[in-house]
């Protein structure tokens, strides 16, 4: 509504005569701001302008490209500003805030992760486990073991046995006559060694086990282990349990066989010293008590084995408590290995 019509508007209403505009905001004009409001009350309501639909004029002009120049003037300037005395965008007491929350913040979770490790450590024995209710039955370990549980040579070639022989003098050597003597006692009884009476870190006592009690199999005869004669040795051992009672107290038996095949293939086995692990040698008390203990071994010697067959030899633990027929874990109780001797 003009300014002319807002007049006759008034006077028309002054004189009493109906009309059906609107009343006007203001009648009479005194200041020039109450005029620039209407003006822009009146704005508010225009319908838009083909102008305002070009909406090309509304998107986002492209930022220039910046030189190399101009970016590594703005990497020094984040870097240093030598305006605001700022590093990398912040002041030194803002960098020293947050570097004093994160070192209280770390010494904090260091603090924490140390006190748990402490109460830890306090809860448990260095000497055997705090839960020991669920012992697996023991398995078995042989040497050498070199590729696997593989053993394939010629009896007249040295460079396809020597390694095997190698393996199994590295394997004695702590069961050295000298060695066992100085560090370990003889025992003469065929019962369990129990040492549970002393005091808790005391060293417990060990029986010897001496290389020489092996024969055939103990490289001191025949520092060939039998394989330049086609007759090769093999050592057993029983897997360490701390605290196990093998047998119930029986001794643990052990047994040779073809596992696949016929049996003369593999002729005949003897056994070094016997064929069974005496209870006298356990049980283990733990590597910081038993510093000096030495495993027995069952030392095999194959004597009548046929040439030029791939044998698969297995070896079992005999005796109560023992499981040596486990379809899940192959080491259980037992070992299997390939047995291959060329003339």
């Amino acid at each position: 509504m003009g300014v002319t019509e807002r007049y006759v508007t008034g006077v028309l209403m002054g004189s009493g005569m109906r009309t059906t505009s609107p009343e006007p905001h203001k009648v009479i004009l005194k200041h020039g701001q109450e005029l620039e409001e209407e003006q822009e009350e009146l704005a508010e309501h225009q319908p838009l302008e083909q102008e305002d639909l070009n909406f090309e004029r509304w998107k986002r002009r492209p930022i220039p490209k910046r030189t190399l120049h101009q970016k590594i003037d703005d990497l020094k300037k984040y870097l240093w500003n030598a305006e605001t005395n700022e590093f990398m965008g912040r002041s030194g007491k803002s960098w020293s805030l947050i570097l004093l929350f994160y070192a209280a913040l770390y010494l904090f979770l260091a603090a924490m992760f140390g006190g748990c490790l402490f109460c830890l450590m306090w809860s448990i024995s260095p000497y055997h486990p705090t839960f020991n209710d669920r012992v697996m039955p023991p398995g078995m370990t042989m040497a050498p073991h070199l590729e696997g549980h593989e053993i394939a040579f010629n009896a007249s070639d040295r460079k396809s046995w020597r390694k095997y022989a190698r393996s199994m003098e590295e394997y004695l050597r702590p069961y050295n006559d000298a060695a066992q003597q100085r560090k370990n006692i003889p025992c003469d009884k065929e019962t369990y060694f129990m040492q549970d009476d002393l005091d808790e870190a005391a060293e417990r006592k060990a029986c010897q086990f001496k290389r020489s009690w092996l024969g055939q199999c103990s490289g001191l005869q025949d520092p060939n282990f039998g394989y330049s004669q086609g007759k090769p040795c093999i050592l057993l051992r029983m897997n360490r349990i701390l605290g196990y009672l093998p047998g119930q107290g029986k001794p643990i038996n052990v047994t040779c066989g073809v596992k696949k095949g016929t049996p003369e293939v593999l002729g005949e086995i003897e056994f070094f010293p016997k064929s069974i692990f005496e209870n006298k040698y356990y049980p283990y008390y733990g590597k910081l008590r038993h510093v000096n203990y030495s495993s027995p071994v069952v030392a095999v010697r194959f004597t009548g084995v046929q040439q030029g067959i791939n044998i698969q030899v297995q070896c079992k633990l005999n005796g109560k408590g023992i499981i040596n027929d486990s379809p899940t874990d192959r080491y259980l109780g037992s070992v299997t290995f390939s047995l291959e001797v060329g003339a």
